[in-house]
């Protein structure tokens, strides 16, 4: 089971990304084989950058990807090491495999989709926002702290 939350010295976070990869011009090069390689391959990579692979799952063009990351990161240079390491370790692995599909060393396809998410919806925030300062939520958290005691 995940924990809620992450502790660093300096902050308490639960950051959690979904990112998906596309193979280059959408060709159906990952087998069973090669999907089961990235995802061993994104576990230690991740892994190196002090984040957590939840969920992996691909067809035969794509993967798809849940991460829990550290705060600290650039998101966008996260997922640059993330294609850059992951094609360069399919192509050494399955370079056969590959060379039927590209004549040059490609992979991954350059554009790629990354989406924030967690266990609650937006429509909750958003109403958690709202209610800051308002006389309900003053309510809620006397009540709240009334029974703790």
């Amino acid at each position: 089971m995940e924990l809620p939350n992450k502790s660093a010295s300096y902050a308490v976070y639960n950051l959690k990304l979904h990112i998906v990869f596309v193979t280059k011009y959408r060709r159906k090069t990952l087998s069973p084989e090669l999907l089961d390689y990235l995802r061993e391959s994104f576990e230690e990579i991740l892994q190196a950058w002090r984040c957590e692979l939840l969920e992996f799952g691909g067809e035969t063009d794509h993967v798809h990807i849940r991460v829990s990351i550290h705060p600290a990161l650039d998101i966008s240079v996260l997922i640059n090491n993330l294609k850059t390491a992951s094609a360069r370790r399919a192509r050494n692995r399955f370079a056969d495999h590959l060379k039927t599909f590209y004549g040059k060393p490609l992979f991954w396809h350059r554009a790629y989709f990354v989406c924030s998410v967690g266990g609650t919806t937006l429509e909750a925030v958003k109403a958690y926002v709202e209610r800051q300062g308002t006389v309900e939520h003053t309510a809620r958290k006397r009540k709240a702290s009334s029974r703790t005691c």
